[in-house]
Formats: structure tokens, C-alpha cells, sequence
């Protein structure tokens, strides 16, 4: 079975990128929805457009990442086709669980550190 939504990579997969790339791929695109939802949130005042931004924010992650990984920059949603198929997507579901992870890390990060506030 395959084309059930599940990420993956190497030969046979979207352009065939390795491992070390979709590791790359998925750490930067979960990188950049997650500081636009931070950037976003933070304002009381961005409540009216929030959603937009967001919702903008995820098709343009996955118009970007959809051909080289299936874009996951969510575990859950990677968890779900590799339990239906198992095998290579199984094999390969460590890339998009710790990717994540790893990305939103990274923003909370940088953000933290370029938006300190000042009492």
C-alpha cells in the first residue's frame, strides 16, 4: 500500500532526497510554522488575523515540503500512516517525530531570544 499520506524519502519517494536532508527539510519547515504561530500569538492584538496567518503559514510549509518529504511538522500526523503501513514508512517514522520536535525547539528558542521583553 502507499499514497495513504505517509512522509518518507530516499528513492521512490517524492525526488529521492536521503535521510540527513528530510532531516534538514522537516526541522526547517516545523522551524517556520511554529515561530509564525509564536510571532502571531503573542499580540493580543494579531487575534483577528491569527488564524489566516497560520493557516497561510501551513499551505506554504507544505507547498514547499510536500514533494520533498509528504511535510509532516507534525508527529501525530505522521504517526497514523506508518502504523497503517508499516515497512519503509514505519522504518523512516523517526525522521518526522524527532524532526519536529527538534524544529519547534529551535523556534521557541530563537524566538525567546530575539523577542526579549523589557520590564
Amino acid at each position: 500500500m502507499t499514497n495513504l499520506g505517509q512522509n518518507g524519502f530516499s528513492d521512490g519517494y517524492g525526488i529521492g532526497i536521503t535521510a540527513l536532508m528530510a532531516f534538514v527539510v522537516e526541522i526547517v519547515l516545523t522551524f517556520v510554522f511554529v515561530y509564525a504561530i509564536l510571532g502571531v500569538t503573542s499580540e493580543p492584538g494579531n487575534s483577528r488575523v491569527a488564524g489566516l496567518v497560520i493557516g497561510l503559514t501551513l499551505a506554504f510549509v507544505h507547498i514547499l515540503g510536500i514533494g520533498l518529504t509528504g511535510t509532516s511538522v507534525n508527529p501525530a500526523r505522521s504517526f497514523g500512516p506508518a502504523i497503517l503501513l508499516g515497512g519503509e514508512a514505519w522504518n523512516e517514522l523517526w525522521v518526522f517525530v524527532t524532526a519536529p520536535f527538534l524544529g519547534a525547539l529551535l523556534a521557541v528558542a530563537v524566538y525567546r531570544l530575539l523577542n526579549v521583553r523589557k520590564a
